[in-house]
C-alpha cells in the first residue's frame, strides 16, 4: 500500500488479520501445495535466476509461505544436497521468513524432508520490521507476498538495508485481476453473491501491485536502481473442477468471507463457482474436464548501488 492510502486503513489490524488468515489456512495449504507448485516452479526458478544466486551466499527469502522461493534457492547453493555430499562451509545461507508460523510449519517439513534443514533457517517475521543486519545479504527474494505489505515504502527501505551494495531484490507480483483468473474468477462471483464491495485502491491485496508505475516510482524512492520488469504466464492445471473447487476452498481468503453464510447459502454459492468454472475454465470434452487456467504474473528485478 502507498501513502495515498485510506486514512481510516489500519496497518496493525491488518497484519493481524493476515497472520490469522494465513494461520486458519495453512492445513489446506498443507494438502495442497504439491499440486500448486508444479505450475509455481516456473516463478521460483525464474526468480532465483534473475537474483544471479551463487554458491556460498546469503539469501533471504519474504513471506516464504510453504517455504518458496526458498528451497529452490538453496537447491542453487547447495546442488549436491540429494546426496548430503559437498563442503559444509561453503554452501551458503537461505534464511526465509513468515508472518505465519503455521505456513512455516509446512516450509520446514518441505526442507527437511529434501535434507535442506542445515541450509534453510525459518523465523517468523514481520517483511517491515526486519531485526537483520544492514548489507548481510546477496540477494532478498519474495514471491507473491509483497502485495500483502500494508506498508510497502517501509518494507521496501528495510529490504533494500539488508542487501550488500550490489545485491538484487527479485520478486514477483500478480498482474491486474482480469489475467489472474486462478485467485479473481471465484473470488468475484463470491463477492457479487455476498454483494461484497470491492476494496478502495490502495488497500493491499493479490493484485495491489499490478500498475508498474506504481512499482517503478516505490522502490526508485527507496533507493534502488536498474529496475527491470518482465512478464510470465503461470499455469495451474486440476484433475477435475472439484479438485480445484476444494483447493479454493481451503486456501483462499475466500473462506474468511464465507464465515458467516448459512450452509445452505454455502452450498449455494459454491455450486455457482463450480458451475461458471465448469463452463469457463475446461474443454468440455474430457470425462474429468480438467481446470486449466492461465494467468499472468510480473517478475521484478532491483539493484542496490
Amino acid at each position: 500500500m502507498t501513502s495515498s492510502s485510506p486514512s481510516s486503513f489500519d496497518s496493525e489490524q491488518f497484519k493481524t488479520e493476515q497472520r490469522q488468515g494465513w494461520d486458519s489456512v495453512a492445513q489446506g495449504w498443507n494438502e495442497w501445495w504439491k499440486t500448486v507448485e508444479v505450475a509455481a516452479q516456473k516463478v521460483n526458478d525464474r526468480l532465483v535466476e534473475l537474483a544471479e544466486i551463487k554458491q556460498g551466499q546469503k539469501v533471504l527469502d519474504i513471506a516464504t509461505g510453504i517455504g518458496e522461493p526458498a528451497v529452490t534457492a538453496a537447491k542453487r547453493l547447495f546442488p549436491d544436497y540429494a546426496n548430503k555430499t559437498g563442503d559444509n562451509g561453503n554452501r551458503g545461507h537461505v534464511l526465509a521468513t513468515d508472518i505465519s508460523s503455521e505456513m512455516l510449519t509446512i516450509a520446514k517439513q518441505r526442507a527437511a524432508e529434501l535434507g535442506l534443514q542445515d541450509i534453510i533457517e525459518f523465523k517468523v517475521a514481520d517483511a517491515e520490521m526486519l531485526e537483520l543486519s544492514d548489507s548481510s545479504f546477496d540477494a532478498v527474494l519474495c514471491r507473491w507476498g509483497l502485495m500483502f505489505m500494508p506498508n510497502l515504502n517501509t518494507a521496501l527501505v528495510r529490504i533494500y538495508q539488508t542487501l550488500v551494495p550490489g545485491g538484487r531484490f527479485v520478486f514477483a507480483v500478480w498482474a491486474e485481476a482480469s489475467k489472474v483468473p486462478f485467485i479473481s474468477f471465484p473470488m468475484n462471483i463470491v463477492m457479487r453473491e455476498l454483494h461484497i464491495p470491492s476494496p478502495p485502491p490502495g488497500i493491499p491485496g493479490p493484485f495491489a501491485l499490478a500498475d508498474i508505475s506504481i512499482l517503478q516510482h516505490a522502490l526508485s524512492n527507496a533507493g534502488y536502481t536498474s529496475i527491470h520488469f518482465e512478464r510470465l504466464n503461470v499455469t495451474f492445471e486440476f484433475a477435475t473442477v472439484e479438485d480445484y473447487i476444494n483447493y479454493t476452498k481451503a486456501t483462499a481468503p475466500i473462506k474468511t468471507m464465507l464465515s458467516k453464510e448459512s450452509v445452505e447459502r454455502l452450498e449455494e454459492v459454491w455450486s455457482i463457482v463450480e458451475e461458471q468454472v465448469r463452463n469457463n475454465y475446461t474443454d468440455g470434452h474430457s470425462a474429468n474436464q480438467s481446470v486449466k487456467m492461465d494467468n499472468e504474473c510480473i517478475c521484478v528485478i532491483a539493484n542496490k548501488y
